[in-house]
This record gives structure tokens, sequence and C-alpha cells, in this order.
């Protein structure tokens, strides 16, 4: 026998040892005894029932009976605050914790549901609630009661308040009282401030609360102290700077940092309600000593004073002279350090305990959480010289925590510099590189806001306007890569959401050479069914706002050729998804052009789920479908449905295909003609938009074409112009050239005018639409290939809505508006015009000359 046979056997004997230990089973969890002590007659009422539980009960029925004791109330008031709630008194008396959290939730919901009519029941309530703020377990069930009675608070009458709560808070709040109940009190003083008028709180509440911020324990020195701010606003600012600045100052100058942190947090938050002169004497100086002394000796305090720094820069800011306000931004440039030291050009920490390291590190973290504020408060003019080294550390910082807070608030950031937006745009490129993928994840929350500011030269939205980055694409095809190489896939998904905007920042050629085989890879090869999704949805939002036909077309013939018809059935399944996002993207007559005709031959496909989901999209896939123009798609449609009818094996095709057969029987019937007219204007835009892509594209290659052809007469002219050359008859056509050109230039101006009312407008109905392609065609003449009329230049963010804001904040766009986003190819306009209305203009004039003719030749006949 081997050593493994041996191991082996000795295992099966050990279990055969343990199979001989036997323990009984019980067959029920309940004893016949102990249910006959939960047995309870059946001819008890409510109310008789609950007595009983409460004074025979077990602790599991006594608890029920707590909970229960406001639908009691609600039955039969009279009768439960009678014989039910005394003997809720008694049994809190003995009860446990769960119990005494119950009952306090009780008695809170009875409060506020206004269920107690009689002011003797309120103030049998309020008793039992005073009665066990006391209770000796302090941390949980003294803070619920206490909570309780803040909570009731809001709810009960002033003169209620007066008498069950402000009477008793008289001794609750004296030395001789334990701690907790001191605690309590200034809680409770705090929030009763709000209730009363501030000569009431003067006279009343002032000297309690005196009183309390010169108790002897730290703890309730410090709770009433934040509760100062409470009874600041009940006393009205001319009380505060009297009664309540004076304790304060006091406060901030306790020997317990707690105290001090919390007299300067409530600082802080009253600064509004300060003079200027009060501000000048007496809060700067304190701050200025309480921010020294943090930095030197207390470093408990500067993870508060770090996260308020923003807050108290701007409370103050009115009131600085030059010198102070220089000495608060160096303060904070040394906070944004702190724990670091810079060796050639990067930050690494200096090795300090783990734990005063975890303290700087959440020093950093804050500063980086207040620095969009403190750029508003240096002036974002002087970013370059003042917080520019700064805001790199932040960016560089070794810590993660800190570099994904820098990276949240990149875009303030970048808002708030405007014209001076190209300075960071080195520490955009790093956080798009970080190693971190939280970072990464951080800045794809606000991607578009981002990228659109920070490649805006700050006048304007205009496509002139943009300038490129640096690195920019190259980057973030890297963090698509490093997303997508993670096993973090929702942040991947969210990446290729976010990346739906490109379109407004970078040229469609970049998107074309350097994404969009990207997004096939993802389709075809990822195994995560989301991204997969989401990575078809941004190449369809790509192909929507491709400037070039040729490009497009290859888009489209490759979808159809690697997914449509791809080998893997998965494929398939992934060009049906494509469907129903091209269906939202795009106009009716444009998917069905390129798109229905594929999906509708999957229904020979051999795969049984592919065939299934077609029958489910057959209604959403004959909404497409416009009469009488698409009748022979419309017969497609049917004869895939007959198919799937008559030849069909699967039960569950079978199944659905019934029922997808009484839906495209109903869908004409069913639908509201408001809801159809809607979604038939929407079409009419979309529509619109893409034959203006169509036309602007034609536009631009004309004009290209005119370019070169001005750049070759202009080589003539010079060479003509040479000594020894005539020139005069050529220098007579260049001058009727220009007049023509500057002619046809205003029209120009007149068309593109127009042209850019009609998008702003909303889109008229399919009459309208017709005319107007009428009249471009008769106007303008055809153009080759497509049939469509050029049209003249127009600015492309004229065009531009909110479609862009709308992909990049949720799965599924809005379907509401669908405009169209243009990005310009860099053509100088000017050309644009000369050479465009020079094309227009021999147009025209070769139509008259035929016209004249023909109609010369009427004449004689």
């Amino acid at each position: 026998m081997t050593l493994n046979q041996s191991s082996l056997f000795g295992q099966i004997d050990d279990l055969q040892d343990l199979a001989i230990i036997e323990r009984p089973v019980r067959r029920s969890l309940k004893t016949a005894e102990e249910i006959e002590k939960l047995t309870v007659d059946e001819d008890l009422n409510d109310i008789e029932r609950a007595v009983y539980l409460l004074s025979s009960g077990q602790d599991v029925q006594r608890a029920s009976v707590v909970i229960s004791l406001p639908s009691l109330v609600r039955q039969n008031p009279a009768e439960t605050f009678r014989r039910v709630v005394p003997k809720v008194r008694e049994v809190l008396h003995v009860a446990g914790v769960e119990m005494q959290l119950a009952a306090a939730g009780s008695f809170l919901t009875i409060l506020q549901d206004d269920l107690i009519l009689i002011q003797t029941h309120t103030h049998s309530i309020l008793q039992i609630i005073l009665l066990n703020l006391d209770h000796r377990d302090a941390a949980v069930v003294c803070n619920a009661w206490l909570e309780t009675l803040l909570s009731a608070i809001d709810v009960l009458p002033k003169e209620t308040i007066r008498q069950e709560i402000l009477h008793p808070l008289v001794s609750k709040a004296q030395l001789s009282q334990t701690l907790q109940s001191r605690l309590a009190s200034c809680r409770i003083l705090g929030k009763v401030a709000g209730k009363f008028e501030s000569q009431i709180v003067k006279k009343d509440l002032l000297p309690l609360v005196r009183s309390l911020c010169q108790d002897v324990e730290y703890e309730v020195r410090s709770c009433m102290c934040r509760q100062l701010e409470n009874i600041a606003r009940g006393i009205g600012a001319d009380h505060t700077k009297a009664v309540v600045l004076p304790e304060l100052v006091e406060l901030a100058r306790d020997e317990e940092s707690t105290v001090r942190l919390a007299a300067f947090e409530t600082i802080v938050n009253l600064l509004e309600m300060f003079e200027s002169d009060d501000k000048t004497r007496v809060i700067f100086p304190l701050v200025k000593t309480f921010c020294e002394k943090c930095f030197k000796a207390d470093e408990a305090v500067l993870t508060s004073l770090s996260f308020q720094y923003g807050k108290l820069c701007h409370g103050l800011s009115g009131n600085f002279t030059e010198e102070q306000h220089l000495w608060f931004l160096e303060f904070y440039k040394k906070l944004c350090v702190l724990g670091l030291h810079h060796e050639n050009g990067h930050c690494e920490s200096q090795g300090y305990p783990l734990e005063l390291e975890k303290k700087y590190e959440t020093v950093r973290k804050n500063c980086a959480y207040n620095f969009p504020a403190m750029v508003l408060f240096a002036d974002p003019k002087t970013f370059p010289s003042e917080l520019y080294p700064t805001f790199s550390s932040l960016c560089h910082d070794p810590e993660i925590s800190v570099r994904h807070t820098s990276a949240s608030g990149f875009h303030e950031v970048v808002k708030l510099l405007g014209p001076n937006v190209h300075y960071i745009h080195k520490e955009l490129i790093a956080l798009l590189q970080d190693d971190s993928l939280e970072v990464l994840d951080a800045l794809m929350n606000n991607l578009q806001e981002t990228l659109e500011l920070a490649t805006s030269r700050g006048e304007g939205s205009a496509s002139e306007n943009k300038v490129s980055i640096p690195d920019l694409v190259p980057a973030l095809a890297a963090a698509e890569q490093k997303a997508a190489t993670s096993l973090k896939w929702r942040i991947h998904e969210k990446v290729l959401q976010k990346y739906s905007c490109l379109p407004r920042v970078i040229s469609g050629d970049q998107i074309y050479f350097r994404f969009l085989q990207r997004m096939f890879t993802i389709i075809t090869t990822n195994n995560v069914l989301p991204v997969q999704r989401e990575s078809a949805r941004t190449l369809c939002v790509f192909l929507r706002y491709n400037r070039k036909q040729e490009q497009r077309q290859e888009i489209i013939n490759k979808l159809v050729d690697q997914l449509g018809q791809g080998r893997s059935y998965w494929n398939r399944l992934r060009y049906l998804d494509l469907c129903e996002i091209a269906m939202e993207l795009f106009s009716k007559s444009y998917f069905c052009k390129y798109f229905l005709v594929p999906a509708l031959e999957l229904v020979n496909d051999p795969v049984a789920n592919v065939r299934y989901k077609l029958c489910h999209m057959l209604p959403k896939l004959k909404s497409t479908i416009k009469l009488p123009t698409d009748k022979h798609l419309l017969q497609q449609l049917e004869f895939c449905v007959r198919k799937l009818l008559c030849r069909e094996k699967d039960k569950d095709i079978m199944a659905i295909a019934r029922k997808t057969v009484l839906e495209l029987d109903k869908m004409d019937i069913t639908e509201p003609y408001q809801k159809r007219h809607e979604k038939d204007l929407l079409d009419q835009k979309k529509e619109k938009e893409e034959n203006l892509l169509l036309e602007m594209e034609q536009l631009e290659r004309q004009q290209s074409e005119g370019k070169l052809t001005t750049e070759k007469h202009a080589d003539k002219k010079r060479r003509d112009s040479k000594p020894g050359l005539s020139v005069p008859k050529n220098m007579a056509v260049s001058n009727s050239g220009s007049n023509t050109t500057t002619s046809v230039g205003k029209e120009i101006k007149k068309t593109k005018l127009a042209r850019s009312r009609s998008l702003s407008s909303h889109p008229s109905s399919s009459k309208m639409v017709n005319s107007d392609k009428q009249i471009k065609i008769k106007e303008s003449g055809s153009c080759p290939g497509t049939g469509k009329s050029s049209l003249l230049p127009i600015n492309d963010d004229v065009i531009r809505t909110h479609h862009f804001s709308a992909a990049s904040t949720s799965v599924s766009p809005s379907t509401s508006s669908m405009p169209v986003l243009i990005r310009s190819n860099t053509i100088n306009t000017v050309d644009h015009r000369s050479n465009g209305s020079k094309d227009t203009q021999s147009r025209k004039i070769t139509m008259q000359r035929k016209s004249n003719s023909f109609g010369m030749q009427a004449g004689r006949e």
C-alpha cells in the first residue's frame, strides 16, 4: 500500500468515527410547555391582549406589544393611554436594550403622527422619555431616547415645550447631575433655541448656556460650544456679538484640543453673522493663532482645519489686507504638501509613523477638496504664479485618495481658469494616465465638461476656438486600455459611456483611426455584456457624427459583415442590440436604408436565441418603416412573420411569435395620435440633420477642390506677371471674378443665417420638408453621388445641443431631441465662401443660359 492510499483510508476511518456520534434532532422548535406559555385566549380584544402580554407574557411578546403601540393608539387612544401605556412604563424599568429602542421608536411615531389629541397624553409620553434619558446604558439607550425627544421638539407646541421640557431642563443641567444628563441638556438647549423668540432665549436659556460653557468636564464644554451656532441664530446678530462671541473667544483658547476645535468650527459657521469690524479685530487674530498652533503642535485638529479652510477664507476674504490674504494663501500651500518632500520633481512621503502619515494624507485630501474654492480666493488670474505648483503637487501626490479628490474636482478648476486652462493640460494627461483606476473613475464622472472646457480658448465654444492638447488622444486610448485589462468592468463601461462625447472634442479622423476599431474589438471579443452594449452605443454615436461618407459606409459594411453576418451567434445578437441603439440615434429612413434588411435576414438564423430576440424586436422594427415609400420593407417584414409562424419548430419562439403578431396588428390602433405625432416630428428633425451632414460634406469637398483651383490660378498669375508677358486680359477676368465672388458672398451669408435659424426651430411637417428639398434642388442643382443639394457652410455650434450631455450621463440617452454634432475640419471659412460661391454662380449662369435658349426656340416655333 502506498503512502497516498494509507492516508486516504485513514481519512475514511475518521469519517466513520464521526458518523457514530449522533445528536438527537428536535422535531419542534418549542416544547409543549413553551407553547402553552405563549398561548393567548382568542376571545380577548386588542387592548386586553396587550395588557395581558405586558403583565405575564414573554419578552418577545412584550416587545411586539411595544412595537404595535402606534396602531393601538390609532384604534382606541383613550383606552390605550389609560391601560396599556402605564404597563409599558412599568416594563421599561427592567427592559433590555432592544425593548428600550423599540419603545423610543414607537413613542416618536406617536408624537410625529399627531395621534395625541389630549394634553395629558402628551404629558405622560414626555415623562416616560425624560425618565429614560438617564438609563444605565448611556451609549445606546440614552442616545435613542434623546433623539426621540429632539425629534419630538419639532412637532410639539411652544407651551408644551416650555412646561414639559424647559422646566425639568434647569435641574438636569446642574453640576450635581450626571455627565450624560448635562450632555443631553446641551443638545436640548440647542434644539429649543430655534422654537422661541430672541427675548425668551436671552432671558431663559442664556444663563444655562453660560453655565454649561464653563463646565468642569471638557466633553460638556465641547458639546455646548457646538450648540452655540443654534443659540446665536435664535437670539440674532446683535445679541450674538455681546453674548456668544465672548464665549467663543474663551472656548477657542481652552486647554483641550476638542474644545478649541468645536469653537473653531462654530466660528467658521457663524462668519456671516459677525460684523466687519469684529472679523478684523477679533476673528482674524484668533483664527491665525489657532492655525499656527495647530500646524506646530496639534496635528489632531489639522484634519478639521484643512476641511473648513476654504469656507474660512471666503468668509474672511472681504476683510483681508494684502498681507493677510497672502498669509492665508501661503498657509494653504504648506498644508497641501504636509508630510511630503520634493526630490527630482517627484513628491514622496517623509516616512512618518503610520498614524501620523494617515493624518497628513487626510489633510492633503481635504486641501484637494478645497482647491476650487482657493482658486477663487486667490483670483484665477494669479493661478499660474500662485497655485499651479500646488495643484501639480496634488495631482501627482503619492496617495491615491489625494489624486482621487483632485480628479473629482478637476472640472471645477477648469471652469474657474477660463483662458488660463492650458496651464493644467499636463495634469489632465497625468490623471488620465494614472496608475489607479479609482482616479480614472473619478475623472470620468465629469469628462465631457472637462474636455470641452480644456480644449477651448475661453471665448465661446465655437469649433474655431478649439485647441488641441498634446498627447490627449493617446492618453484617452491608454485609459480605455487600462480599464479594459482590469477586472473592474463597471469602470470600463463608464469609460466607454463617457467617450461618446469625443466628437465634440477631437476630429473625426482621430476617432476613426484611434477609437472605432477598438470599439469593434470590444464588441466582438469582450466577455461582459454591459461593456459590449456600451461599446456598441458609443460606436453608433461615432458613426452618427462622422463627416466622411466613405468612412461611414465602411463602418456600416463592417457592422453588417462582422456582426449581422458574423460566424458567432453572440455577434449576431450584438447586431440586434446595435439595431435597438441605432433606432434611437438615427432617423427611420437612415435605419431602414442600412440596418433593417440585415436584421430581418436573421429570421433564417440557425440559433434559436437569435430568432427569439428578433421576434421581440419586430414591433420596434415595424415602427421604423414609413409607408408608402418603404412598402417593400413592410412586405419583407410580413414575410419574416409568416416564416416564423409556419416553419418555426421551437415552442418558445412560436409562443413569442403569436404575441408579436397581435402587437403588430394593434400598433397603429393603440398608440395615441399625440405621441405618434411627436415621434414623427422628432424623426423629421433627425432626417433633416442627417441630410445636412451629407450636404455639408459635399460642400466641403467642393470647396477643397475649389481651393486647389484657386491656388493653380494664383500660380498661373504669378507666372504671367513676370517681365515680358502681357496681362491685361487676365487682370480683367480676375476683377470680374472678384465682383462675382462679392455678390455671391452676400447670398451665402443670407442662406447661412436662414439655415441656422431653421435648425434652432422646431421641425416642420413632412410636406414642408419635401417642399424644402425641392426648392434646394431647383436652386443649386443636384450633387453627384447622393442626389442632394449642396449647402453653404454653417457654424457647427449652431446645431449643437444637449444630446452629448444626455448620452454621457445615462446608459440610454434621451430621445427627445437628437441634434447633429459636427466638428469643422480646419478649412478656412473665407476660402469656403469664395470657392463655393464661384461654383454655385457658375451653375446658375449655365442654367440661365439653357433656359433662355430654350425660351427663344419655343418663341420661334
